[in-house]
């Protein structure tokens, strides 16, 4: 099969949208269909791509009805009943999952995949920004918008390298063959579809059975997880604190706004004096596997200490909207904004906030990301944000779930332990923050709350002026 045309039912998402630009880089005939136009679907249409917004199999291309030259991908967030999906189906043709056209992909390339409950697109976005600004180079698919570049997709015509996120949902991260592969954490997740804990470890464990022989497995410390790796295949240990891990931080030091860390790897190999772009506490543990991985690729010292220090990070993973100095007077309220939908995450980006902005008052605004992540981690979300000074709660966004009978914001916001706490409804919460003042303001959650970030930065630029 020649696969010159690939056809992706659901386009506009990002992760399609990165496959999309990666074949038109590869000069394929690449199509597709999504529901609305977005600025990513125009892009593409821009780039070389033919784009439909009609559900029918009627507005599939000509030259895209050839079973024989013709690959379909599509994303699980495409209902069954699709029409477009339905034609390729029923006539034959070879239709994919977007996980399984990531499989081949590191099936022909040397793959460096990042998987973990969080820290993920942090990572892998750190290990592709090291070697795309050096001289090993990287495909990268990642998770997120890289601040550095503006998309989530890398290219290159010559390296041997593919930078993948690795994701455990849907069991898509099963498709992969990394040459390494990093897990980053496995806390519970996505009940829904592992059932318990000991499921979602297994999930892992059969990741880790992918990896290529005479590859590596990249652990961080103090996993649940055991590893099944097959024969020729060398794991190794990272910790931004554990200094018996293979690769490890030491002598971490703040200055105000400013995070510094040494590296160490095996045999005494130091990478001293790093500054870290991001500079929250939770960024120096991806770091460390980041740091590893592209060494291990073939990066150099130099060329690692320098990526750290550029790495601007993804879209929503600890993005400084506003720091004081951006402020009229250059004093002023720090607006923080973090993807964090875990217990595990939001503990580690409040306490890195802290860390950062030591004596100053911390409100959280939380908006919950699906019920049943609500329903099975209320407990953890609530210890978690007690960890602030004040806590807002908003209303649950359901994605891609019904509402389920007594799961409301209220089972999380009840055992919070914060001095002041509150429910508000997000269609609110802009008169909220006019009429509050704050020292940091932080947003948090895997939901839409991102949406009112500009004019959240544009009241408190005002309030101070």
């Amino acid at each position: 099969m020649t696969e010159n045309n690939v056809y992706f039912v659901g386009i506009g998402g990002i992760g399609m949208a990165n496959l999309a630009r990666y074949y038109l880089s590869r000069n394929a005939c690449v199509a597709g269909y999504d529901r609305t136009s977005s600025a990513l679907t125009k892009a593409l249409e821009k780039e070389g791509a033919e784009v439909t917004y009609t559900d029918c199999a009627e507005c599939i291309p000509s030259h895209f009805r050839d079973k024989d030259s013709t690959l379909v991908v599509y994303t699980p967030a495409v209902p069954d009943d699709n029409a477009i999906l339905s034609y390729f189906r029923t006539n034959g043709f070879n239709v994919i999952k977007r996980a399984a056209l990531l499989g081949r992909i590191t099936r022909q390339t040397k793959g460096i995949c990042v998987a973990g409950s969080h820290g993920k697109t942090t990572t892998s976005s750190m290990a592709a920004h090291i070697l795309h600004s050096g001289h090993t180079g990287c495909n990268a698919f990642l998770g997120g918008i890289l601040r550095n570049y503006d998309t989530n997709l890398l290219l290159s015509a010559t390296s041997p390298y593919s930078v993948i996120e690795a994701d455990e949902y849907d069991r898509s991260f099963h498709h992969l063959s990394p040459h390494i592969a990093i897990v980053t954490s496995t806390d519970p997740d996505h009940l829904d579809i592992y059932g318990d804990e000991a499921g979602y470890l297994e999930g892992f464990a059969h990741f880790t059975s992918l990896v290529k022989p005479g590859g590596f497995l990249l652990l961080h410390t103090g996993l649940k997880l055991r590893p099944r790796t097959g024969e020729h295949v060398t794991t190794l240990t990272y910790s931004a604190t554990d200094p018996t891990a293979d690769y490890h931080a030491a002598n971490v030091r703040h200055t105000p706004g400013r995070l510094y860390f040494d590296f160490h790897g095996p045999g005494g190999f130091v990478i001293d004096n790093i500054e870290l772009g991001v500079p929250v506490e939770i960024n120096i543990d991806n770091a460390v596997g980041a740091i590893a991985a592209a060494l291990l690729a073939g990066a150099t010292p130099g060329e690692c200490r320098e990526g750290i220090r550029t790495f601007m990070g993804p879209q929503r993973r600890f993005e400084i909207w506003l720091r004081p100095e951006d402020h009229p007077g250059g004093h002023g309220t720090v607006l923080i904004d973090d993807y964090a939908h875990s217990p595990a995450e939001i503990e580690a980006s409040i306490r890195g906030v802290k860390a950062l902005y030591p004596d100053h008052r911390l409100t959280v605004v939380f908006q919950p990301h699906l019920y049943t992540r609500t329903r099975d981690f209320a407990p953890g979300f609530a210890s978690a944000l007690s960890l602030a000074d004040q806590v807002v709660l908003c209303e649950i966004y359901p994605a891609r779930e019904l509402p389920i009978a007594g799961v409301t914001s209220e089972i999380i916001l009840k055992d919070v332990k914060a001095p002041k706490k509150q429910l508000i409804c997000r269609k609110d919460l802009l008169n909220f923050v006019k009429n509050t003042n704050f020292d940091i303001l932080m947003t948090l959650g895997a939901a839409d709350i991102n949406v009112l970030l500009p004019d959240i930065k544009r009241i408190l630029l005002e309030k101070q002026s």
